[in-house]
C-alpha cells in the first residue's frame, strides 16, 4: 500500500512540474543571430528560404519559429561560416533529413511521380474530357430538317 502511495506521489509531483519546464523552455526567446557582414547575411536568408522546417511541414526554416527550426539555421550559418558552398550545406542537410527538407528536390527516379505527375495527370484528363466528347457527338443523330408532318392541323 505505501508503494502505490509513494508511486501516486511521484506521479503527481511529474504531473505538476512536467508544465512549468515545457512553458520554460518555450518562453526562451530566440536569441538573433549576429552576421559578419552583409553578403552573409544574404546568402544565409536566401539559403534559409529555399530549406524546409522539418518539423513544421510547409515553412522554410527562415520563417519557422519551431526549436529545430532555429537550431538548424544556426547549424546552417556554422557551415556558411567553414566555408562550405549552398549545394554542400544543403548536401548536409539532406543527408540527416533526407530530401523533404529540400523545397525543390532533385529529378530522380524516386521523384519523378513528384515533378511529372501533375503533367500526366493533366493530360489524361483531357484525354478522358476528348473521349467523353468526341461519344457524345457520335451519339448525337445527325441534325437534317424536321421532317413534315402534314396529319396535323393547327
Amino acid at each position: 500500500m505505501m508503494g502505490r502511495l509513494r508511486l501516486f506521489a511521484l506521479l503527481a509531483s511529474l504531473m505538476l512540474a512536467l508544465p512549468s519546464a515545457v512553458w520554460a523552455q518555450a518562453a526562451a526567446p530566440a536569441t538573433p543571430l549576429e552576421f559578419r557582414d552583409a553578403a552573409e547575411r544574404t546568402r544565409f536568408q536566401a539559403l534559409t528560404a529555399e530549406l524546409r522546417c522539418v518539423k513544421c511541414q510547409n515553412q522554410s526554416l527562415a520563417d519557422s519559429d519551431a526549436r529545430i527550426a532555429r537550431d538548424l539555421r544556426n547549424e546552417v550559418l556554422v557551415l556558411i561560416r567553414q566555408g562550405k558552398s549552398d549545394d554542400e550545406v544543403k548536401q548536409y542537410l539532406v543527408a540527416r533529413y533526407g530530401e523533404f527538407v529540400l523545397y525543390r528536390p532533385q529529378v530522380s527516379p524516386a521523384t519523378w511521380l513528384l515533378w511529372f505527375g501533375p503533367a500526366l495527370l493533366l493530360l489524361a484528363g483531357g484525354f478522358v474530357v476528348a473521349r467523353i466528347v468526341a461519344r457524345r457527338g457520335a451519339a448525337r443523330p445527325a441534325a437534317g430538317p424536321a421532317p413534315e408532318d402534314t396529319d396535323q392541323e393547327w
